[in-house]
């Protein structure tokens, strides 16, 4: 995928987690996790993978959604799903 992709990818995704956390200055990066944002719980990744998939029109599949540990493997995930 190229770089636009995946700019695309993390611009969509700063609005979904913008949403999600009512935070309209979130900035993502690849490392970032579940640790590095205040109110990321089970229910707000629900949100965003919920809002992912309807998004960039994806399913993940649970086992997927387990493995996630950062913004950046959600972006690789998406990437592959949209090759």
């Amino acid at each position: 995928m190229s770089s636009v992709c995946e700019q695309e990818i993390y611009a969509a995704l700063t609005e979904i987690f913008r949403d999600v956390f009512a935070n309209q200055t979130l900035r993502l990066n690849a490392g970032m996790s579940a640790q590095d944002i205040q109110g990321w719980d089970s229910f707000a990744h629900v949100n965003i993978i919920v809002a992912a998939e309807a998004r960039f029109g994806v399913r993940f599949r649970s086992s997927e959604v387990r493995h996630l540990t950062s913004v950046g493997d959600l972006v690789r995930v998406i990437q592959l799903k949209r090759s």
